[in-house]
């Protein structure tokens, strides 16, 4: 049926597509087909609309499935294209069931005609058989017509199955591109993270670097001071100007200033610290001789002889050494290969993925130049060696290696090495018949199987090799080449064959003379590279580009091998960045600094416009290409080569010689200084030797304090003991002459000892052994150029016959056998003897011992050593005089001699100022000793006078005298009894001060005639005598108080009066009840904030009960601390009674409930024995803030010695809330001006100026910019005049020293509060 149907389709019907029977399901499955089959039998209108809709959209569906992204918009694409689906499918369905509908009508109305003619037919003609055959006709009808409904719906099926399974291919399709994508974000985001990783890891070892040497800075630092401050110490802060230099020389190349091992003796296997040691003495070795070859620092001349400083070079000298080391040291041939002169040779370097390979590809198609890839080079290498590549030339490798130079032989001597025999002997039996470059492939195969990367080297002649075969017309740019320093060095030489570290090796050799004429160094070549472009671009987009890459390979699996390879690339992409980082900026320094060839490219633009930048690059070196051919040779012919070996010698021992004796001499140097330092440390350490004076002492303060009390006031007991005190003094100063001559013998012992005249000696050694090499060099100098002429004459060389003149050295140790003078080389002389001069000079000269003895510091010398270095000096001059080129050498000599003096009489200058200084210590201690030998006599004296005892230990310790508190010589008296228990609680009056009860009766009796406070001064003077003369018993004044005279209370009244009328009594029972703790300006603000803190109405007036709670500055349990001028000892019981009768004594006690107006009893407490003072520390409590006194005049020497140790911390002040100013009310309260006229007995309510201080505060404040009278900064009222008169004036803050001043001197003490 199918085959049928689709015959009919394709020929009669002739659709656009030929229908297959088994693609008929998924032919019609698009609609196409059937719309185009309606079109045909006109039932469908707009099928060309259609079609082209359909031909448009397919391709583009498809391209649309194969191009996933991963944003919104192509899920509504997708979105879209269902819905235009859906709805295609639905009007062709619609159509479907119209056309079907039509036909099954007409059908039906055929079928219905048909029946009614085949019904009227067997009607007519009816029988039973047709009525058998009508019945099975309608049950196949029946049969056809479920058929048919049944084919109808599984079709209906079909199609919701396929629609439903093409949403779930879409759902699974998108599903997939969105993971994909979330993948690929998560990779390029652990990529980011690593390379941050290693970007951190990188910043923290630049870090660790960093700080290891600023550590090692700081240690060095730390080292040089400390170094520094030891020999200021050893040296009386002069430390010489040679040890800071070398110690600098040290510190600036990162040597350890303390030493660190010795090296005396020296193992053959040294070690860490001994090598250390040694580099450090050949660094101080070379500085020195530098100085004294270019005569300058320590070696500079002397200003008279700077002008005729000689030339420091001998420059015939140096033209001949030349010469012969041309000769001797001929120059070897540069060896390399000829390369063509190319248009332009370049590389081109940058990061993975920032274009270098588009680059290079773009260059070679449009500017015809050969782009060369290492890489590439090298895989073809290996292929020509596994194809067995036979050469084409006949040049062998062997000569390819000894065209190349010494370069080669290492890494093929490493090669062969690494193979077997029987591996050698295949390449032999293979290379001879192989080209070079499959020879090279052999040997980078060879390599790459060992798992090891090629060598440089290897890469190197691969990549000349390449470029050899270039023609001359085109150019050539390497590609990632080199990626190394070492790569880019090794190019550089083996192209151009010139090295550009190489050194000449002439030059090396010369060090005492320099040819000024020595042809220069050739002129530069040009590079191997004509320019080196960099394809600069961030580490990010090197990421991105990667990300991408790997996207556009996973959309092409066609491309297998390319996608193989950027895998490979990303896991090492992170490395590969580093490794450039790591290795750009010595290449960059090269190309940019050495060769001049760098330019950058930003590399992060499109890649158009890279390649076109690129290739501009390129046209313009090739513009401006400059080419320039050098060409140097000489020759040089000298037949007489047997002096330059003996030359090389003489320089060798020279320079050795002068480091040695220059290395003794700075040892010299350091062995003087602690020696005059350890001199100096022991004769003080003997000075300090214990003595006996301290046994003499003791025994005769036991006698003295063993005489009985009743005859220490007989004057015949005075006596003897005057004599026991002179007899004493007389044996402790027979003591101190006995310790001043032991001292004085071992100083003379010290001056004595060999050890100057050794140093001497040995110095001279030295500076003589500097002439000889001075003398030494010019003679062999003369010897050379002597010789060098006579060959130039053509004559022989002759042998000089007289020898060479030797100086004699000082023999130190004259004490050893005669017979080994024989056997020395170097002459010797006695060190008492005079220097021997010339032959004239010795006849005239006889033996002298010279014996110089200062007096002042004992210096003895046994010779005349400025007579013997000038005698010496004299015999060197004199065998060089003779010759022409004798100026530089006595320079020389002249200047050790000065050098010699100098050092000799700094050596001298030392000694004699530890001499001094020995001297000096001497006298000063024998006069601290005799010093505190009278003290002690004086302490003796006055005991013996007065009549008492020396209770504690009379101590003489070194040059000190001092009465020990800690040993008592007497023992302490027998404590009183104890009395009964009911009488311990009575109080009992000292010898000036009141008692509670004492002060209670004076208070409640001024409380009773003066409530106010202020009583007449004749009524006050009345009162306090008869008080005073009328209590009897237990509450008996003290006799101090009773034997007070009126002119005694006239004078005490005084210290209270406010004015000529008024007493200030409350003044006066706060300075009677003293002793009592004197608060600081920090404890009075305390106790404030704390009144004020209980006062919550703040009416400025709190009960007893708050009063207890907040407490005064001091509450009875704190440890006080007496003054010394104390005799009383003072109760704490009687320090809580007075806390209390402070209460009372300035509480309102006529109201039901006691009020105690705070501010007013703070400022009694305010005043001070500086009134000053006092009036500051009363600004203080009104304004609630410190107020500092400014600090003009010295502080009154009548102030309580423990009120000088209060120290009031700024800090221990409270955070008030006002800001440091003070209005008119509160100035009112502190310079008593706020009472009215009808209170008569107020506070200074009777002064005649109250008025007028109203007046004048006013006005002040009007002055001060205060118009309407608002508060001012405290600081700004203490400037103006009228207030500084009336604080320096002001005597109501006065605290009285001494309340019974005009008495017997008595004075009462303060408690200082701790």
């Amino acid at each position: 049926m199918s085959h049928i149907l689709c015959e009919w389709l394709n020929q009669d019907v002739k659709l656009s597509r030929r229908i297959v029977p088994g693609s008929f399901p998924e032919d019609f499955s698009t609609g196409y087909l059937l719309g185009e089959l309606l079109h045909k039998y006109g039932l469908q209108d707009d099928f060309k609309q259609f079609s082209q809709n359909s031909l448009e959209t397919i391709p583009e569906t498809k391209t649309e499935l194969l191009n996933i992204y991963s944003d919104d918009e192509y899920i509504r694409k997708i979105h879209k294209r269902v819905e235009e689906d859906t709805f295609s499918r639905e009007q062709r369905a619609k159509r479907r069931r119209k056309m079907l509908m039509d036909q099954l009508a007409a059908h039906e109305a055929q079928e219905k005609a048909y029946r009614e003619e085949q019904l009227i037919y067997r009607l007519m003609k009816q029988s039973q058989n047709e009525r058998r055959i009508a019945a099975q006709l309608m049950h196949v009808r029946h049969e056809k017509e479920v058929l048919r409904q049944n084919r109808i719906f599984r079709e209906k099926q079909y199609e919701e199955r396929r629609q439903k399974e093409f949403l779930e291919a879409l759902d699974r399709e998108a599903a997939l591109a969105k993971q994909e994508t979330i993948d690929n974000e998560e990779q390029i985001t652990r990529e980011r993270e690593h390379h941050m990783k290693i970007a951190a890891e990188r910043a923290q070892a630049r870090y660790k670097k960093h700080y290891s040497i600023c550590w090692e800075m700081i240690d060095q630092i730390i080292d040089l001071s400390t170094k520094i401050g030891e020999y200021r110490q050893l040296t009386n802060n002069r430390v010489p100007l040679k040890l800071l230099l070398d110690w600098k020389e040290l510190f600036l190349n990162g040597k350890p200033i303390y030493e660190q091992a010795s090296i005396q003796p020296l193992p053959d296997e040294p070690s860490p610290e001994q090598l250390v040691e040694l580099n450090k003495m050949s660094l101080l070795d070379e500085k020195d001789y530098g100085e004294y070859k270019r005569m300058t620092g320590e070696w500079s001349p002397t200003e008279e002889n700077s002008e005729n400083k000689p030339p420091l070079n001998n420059n015939i000298l140096g033209h001949v050494l030349r010469r012969l080391m041309e000769m001797f040291y001929p120059p070897k041939p540069k060896s390399s290969p000829e390369f063509p002169s190319f248009p332009v040779k370049g590389c081109i370097l940058g990061k993975l993925f920032s274009g270098k390979t588009t680059c290079a590809k773009f260059i070679e198609k449009v500017c015809n130049i050969q782009v060369l890839s290492v890489g590439t080079l090298v895989q073809e290498a290996i292929e020509a060696f596994l194809k067995n590549e036979m050469k084409s030339e006949h040049s062998m490798i062997s000569q390819e290696s000894e065209s190349s130079g010494e370069k080669n032989e290492s890494y093929t001597f490493q090669l062969l090495f690494s193979m077997t025999v029987m591996d050698i002997l295949s390449i032999l039996c293979t290379l001879p018949q192989l080209s070079v470059r499959a020879q090279l492939g052999a040997a980078s195969q060879k390599w790459l199987k060992s798992g090891k990367s090629v060598p440089d080297e290897l890469l190197i002649d691969i990549l000349l090799e390449a470029i050899l075969k270039i023609p001359p017309e085109k150019g050539w740019i390497v590609e990632g080449f080199p990626m190394t320093i070492n790569q880019a060095k090794l190019f550089e030489k083996s192209y151009t064959g010139i090295d550009v570290e190489a050194k000449d090796p002439i030059s090396e050799k010369l060090s005492l003379a320099i040819d000024p004429r020595a042809p220069n160094k050739p002129p530069p070549t040009s590079p191997a590279f004509d320019v080196s472009i960099l394809l600069d671009i961030s580490d990010s987009l090197v990421l991105k580009r990667a990300a991408n890459a790997e996207w556009s390979s996973s959309q092409n699996p066609d491309t297998e091998i390319v996608e193989e390879k950027i895998d490979l690339a990303r896991e090492q992409i992170l490395h590969r960045i580093s490794g450039f980082l790591k290795t750009w900026p010595k290449l960059e320094k090269w190309f940019s600094i050495h060769q001049n060839t760098l330019v950058k490219v930003n590399a992060e633009t499109e890649e158009g416009l890279v390649c076109e930048t690129v290739k501009e690059i390129i046209e313009e070196t090739v513009k401006n290409q400059n080419r320039s051919k050098f060409s140097h040779s000489y020759f040089l012919g000298f037949s007489n080569k047997r002096r330059l070996p003996y030359w090389e010698m003489v320089e060798n021992t020279y320079m050795n010689t002068i480091k040695t004796v220059l290395r003794c001499l700075r040892d010299e140097q350091y062995t003087i200084i602690h020696y005059t330092a350890d001199i100096r440390k022991k004769f003080q350490d003997y000075l300090k030797r214990p003595h006996f004076k301290q046994e003499f002492v003791s025994q005769w303060q036991t006698d003295f304090n063993s005489i009985a009390s009743d005859l220490q006031d007989d004057e015949e007991t005075k006596a003897e003991l005057h004599q026991r005190v002179t007899d004493l003094r007389d044996l402790l100063w027979d003591i101190c002459d006995r310790r001043r001559e032991e001292a004085e013998q071992e100083r003379i012992g010290v001056m004595n000892e060999e050890w100057l005249p050794d140093r001497r000696g040995i110095a001279m050694n030295h500076f003589f052994t500097l002439m000889q090499a001075e003398l030494d060099r010019f003679q062999d100098t003369k010897r050379l150029l002597h010789d060098y002429y006579r060959a130039m004459e053509g004559k022989i060389p002759t042998e000089d016959a007289q020898g060479f003149t030797r100086i004699p050295l000082l023999d130190i140790n004259e004490e050893q056998k005669k017979d080994q003078d024989e056997s020395r080389r170097i002459p010797l002389v006695s060190s008492k003897l005079p220097s021997p001069g010339n032959t004239k000079s010795e006849k005239s000269k006889t033996q002298k011992n010279l014996k110089d003895k200062n007096s002042e510091n004992g210096v003895t010398t046994s010779r005349n050593d400025e007579n013997i270095i000038i005698d010496t000096w004299q015999t060197a001059v004199t065998a060089v005089s003779d010759m022409v080129w004798n100026a530089a050498t006595k320079s020389r000599l002249e200047l050790i001699k000065e050098k010699a003096l100098a050092f000799l009489v700094e050596l001298k200058s030392k000694a004699e100022e530890a001499y001094k200084d020995m001297e000096y210590w001497l006298a000063s201690m024998f006069l601290e000793e005799i010093s505190s030998v009278e003290k002690l006599v004086e302490v003796a004296r006055h005991h013996i006078e007065s009549s008492s005892k020396i209770h504690y230990e009379m101590t003489l310790e070194g040059t000190d005298f001092f009465i020990n508190s800690d040993v008592k010589m007497v023992p302490d008296p027998v404590p009183d009894p104890v009395p009964p228990p009911e009488f311990q609680r009575i109080e009992i009056s000292g010898s000036s001060t009141l008692t509670i009860s004492q002060l209670t009766t004076l208070h409640k009796q001024f409380l009773q005639l003066a409530p106010k406070g202020f009583i007449p001064k004749k009524v006050f003077i009345e009162t306090v005598s008869g008080l005073v003369n009328l209590n009897l018993g237990l509450n008996c004044f003290p006799d101090t108080w009773k034997n007070l005279t009126l002119a005694d209370l006239e004078n005490m009244a005084s210290e209270f009066t406010v004015n000529s009328e008024l007493t200030d009594w409350r003044r006066f029972l706060l300075a009677a009840a003293q002793p009592w703790p004197v608060p600081s300006v920090t404890q009075l603000l305390q106790t404030l904030h704390g009144f004020k803190s209980v006062d919550v109405t703040g009416s400025g007036f709190i009960t007893q009960e708050h009063y207890t709670q907040v407490g005064l500055w001091f509450n009875g349990n704190e440890d006080l601390n007496i003054t010394k001028s104390c005799e009383e000892p003072v109760s704490l019981e009687r320090i809580n009674h007075l806390i209390k009768f402070f209460f009372s004594l300035f509480a309102d006690t006529k109201k039901d409930i006691a009020l105690l107006d705070y501010i007013e009893m703070l400022l009694y407490f305010a005043s001070h024995s500086d009134p000053v003072e006092g009036v500051y520390r009363a600004l203080s409590i009104a304004t609630g803030t410190y107020i500092h006194r400014r600090k003009k005049d010295s502080s009154s020497p009548n102030i309580l010695s423990n009120e000088k140790t209060l120290i009031e911390d700024e800090n221990e002040v409270l955070n008030d809330t006002g800001e440091g100013i003070i209005s008119v009310a509160c100035l009112l309260k502190v310079f008593h001006t706020g009472g009215s006229k009808d209170e008569g007995y107020h506070r200074f309510s009777c002064l005649k100026k109250a008025e007028s201080y109203d007046k004048h505060f006013i006005k002040m404040y009007q002055e001060l910019g205060a118009e309407d009278l608002t508060p001012i900064a405290v600081e700004l009222l203490l400037k103006h005049p009228f207030m500084e008169d009336l604080i320096n004036t002001c005597q109501e803050y006065k605290l009285p020293v001494s309340i019974l001043s005009g008495t017997k001197g008595f004075k009462h003490t303060c408690i200082n509060l701790h």
